[in-house]
């Protein structure tokens, strides 16, 4: 699967956000907190460079709360400080704002001796499509002022936006990279729908996914469709969850399109339940 990815506005975004940067005190990087270490821009390291940076490891709520705290664990150091929030409902939120004054402290001493007091720090917010920036950003401000979408990509042009926390933040689009090198980082973005469905082969995609959903979480497969057992042959479970599902043409032939979308639809909406790829032991 080989997936071109990086339209031709990515670069210019890139070029506008290493301007920005002067501009702002720290950075807020989204992470899909199902796949920590595919929903990273590993453009963003050089874009941000040396700047305090909050990692909010969004959608908690979809993954397994042991494995995101090891992430969290895995990815804090003296400089960037990681947290687990859910952007819909505000599960989090409340603790950026005290995170965000520990790596600005030295900042905020240096103002308040100088008798500035009410300070504003200026936060530029980033990551790829469809992590949900726009919805934490909705969240931070207490309406609906960013775009949000089901899509990657509904984002497009560099906003302020005023919060009561004495944080301004700074929306930018979901920034791509040009190549993705791993197809394990492909297909995940493509599992949670980073990348948009129509330039996939959503058949190939939904038995990709349930490969890997045997291997992890047999059990959740099982009971979420009714098996009494799971097959080595991925497809042989795709057909037997079309059946329990009654995805089947005439002739009784399996609708494997059909049957793809209730498997990608059922693991995005969390009906699965808590499910985590990648753990930071697998890169150790």
């Amino acid at each position: 699967m080989d997936i071109n990815w990086f339209p031709g506005h990515m670069a210019k975004t890139k070029r506008e956000m290493k301007q920005n940067l002067k501009l702002v005190d720290a950075v807020i990087e989204i992470r899909d907190a199902r796949i920590i270490r595919s929903s990273k821009n590993p453009e963003v390291d050089d874009i941000c460079g040396s700047k305090p940076r909050i990692i909010l490891l969004n959608k908690n709520d979809l993954s397994e709360d042991s494995v995101t705290k090891k992430w969290i664990k895995y990815l804090s150091n003296k400089n960037i400080k990681a947290l687990a929030v859910n952007s819909n409902t505000g599960q989090g939120i409340k603790s950026i704002k005290p995170l965000l004054d520990e790596l600005l402290k030295e900042k905020h001493d240096r103002m308040n001796n100088k008798g500035i007091l009410g300070i504003t720090d200026r936060v530029m917010v980033v990551g790829i499509p469809n992590v949900g920036k726009s919805s934490f950003i909705n969240k931070m401000a207490k309406n609906s002022i960013a775009k949000t979408g089901d899509k990657p990509g509904v984002t497009r042009s560099k906003q302020w936006i005023k919060t009561k926390l004495g944080i301004e933040l700074m929306d930018t689009p979901g920034i791509l990279w040009p190549k993705l090198e791993s197809q394990e980082t492909q297909l995940h973005l493509a599992f949670t729908g980073a990348i948009k469905d129509e330039i996939m082969d959503i058949e190939e995609l939904a038995l990709s996914l349930l490969k890997d959903l045997c291997e992890r979480y047999p059990k959740r497969l099982m009971d979420r469709y009714k098996l009494s057992e799971l097959s080595e042959d991925p497809l042989v479970n795709m057909d037997n969850i079309a059946r329990k599902r009654g995805a089947i043409v005439s002739g009784g032939k399996i609708d494997y399109n059909r049957v793809s979308v209730i498997i990608l639809d059922e693991f995005r909406g969390g009906k699965l339940g808590p499910i985590s790829l990648e753990d930071p032991l697998d890169f150790n």
